[in-house]
């Protein structure tokens, strides 16, 4: 399975972003999706997950993002709002199979076995 993230750029600090992951190569259903960051200096992290249609949280996010999941279209977004400096860094979607997106959020990235090339993400003061 392949997956594209497209949808970074340069915002300022409260403004929103959408991203958006497509899929292809396989049936968009059997895999749970998420996204994940990786911040300068920092290891990858997770961010958000989705599955059928449960979704999945980290902490730092969960009341400024938004992930939702379009399977006419073979393609997950990431509707971040109130963003801050501290959210600047590389986004990459994931896909897995797995049974939930709470189970994905709490695995190992080196489990997850699809990776999509990431899309910067930069928020300026």
């Amino acid at each position: 399975v392949q997956l594209q993230a497209c949808g970074g750029g340069l915002v300022q600090v409260g403004g929103s972003l959408r991203l958006s992951c497509v899929i292809a190569g396989d049936t968009f259903d059997s895999y749970v999706i998420g996204w994940y960051r990786q911040l300068s200096g920092k290891e990858r992290e997770f961010v958000a997950s989705i599955g059928w249609p449960d979704t999945y949280y980290e902490d730092s996010v969960k009341d400024r993002f938004t992930i939702s999941r379009n399977d006419a279209e073979n393609t997950v977004y990431l509707q971040m709002n109130s963003l801050k400096p501290e959210d600047t860094g590389v986004y990459y979607c994931a896909a897995d199979r797995g049974s939930t997106a709470q189970a994905m959020g709490l695995q190992s990235r080196y489990d997850i076995h699809y990776w999509g090339k990431g899309t910067l993400v930069t928020v300026s003061s």
